[in-house]
């Protein structure tokens, strides 16, 4: 199985990072091949919308999970039509996020927040 989780840095000892749509990267992580590959999230230096395209580009690396602290309502629509599931991660290590997913300990993300649209991210 795919899955998705938004990273600083290209490194699998980097950090999950602690936003979503202006993440620098994104892992795609399979958990059977063990294979990870690191896609750039455009939609960083975005003006506005980059959760909906940090949403696009998950969905385009055709996974069927997301591990995030945290998604705004935009993005977090645009992922599960795509029947993408949601999840909280547990810390900020990339590996400790992938092992309790492998294992069925982490929750689905329930907290969708409305969105920071032009404030800045405040």
């Amino acid at each position: 199985m795919k899955i998705a989780m938004p990273v600083n840095d290209k490194s699998m000892e980097s950090c999950v990072g602690n936003t979503f749509g202006r993440t620098s990267y994104f892992l795609v992580y399979d958990t059977e091949t063990k294979e990870s590959i690191f896609v750039d999230n455009s939609a960083a230096a975005s003006q506005g919308g980059a959760g909906i395209k940090a949403a696009q580009t998950v969905v385009d690396s055709q996974v069927e999970a997301l591990i995030t602290p945290q998604c705004g309502e935009n993005a977090a629509k645009v992922i599960q039509a795509s029947n993408i599931k949601i999840y909280k991660i547990i810390n900020d290590s990339i590996q400790d996020n992938i092992n309790a997913f492998k294992h069925g300990e982490l929750s689905l993300l329930e907290k969708i927040h409305g969105g920071f649209h032009g404030h800045g991210g405040k």
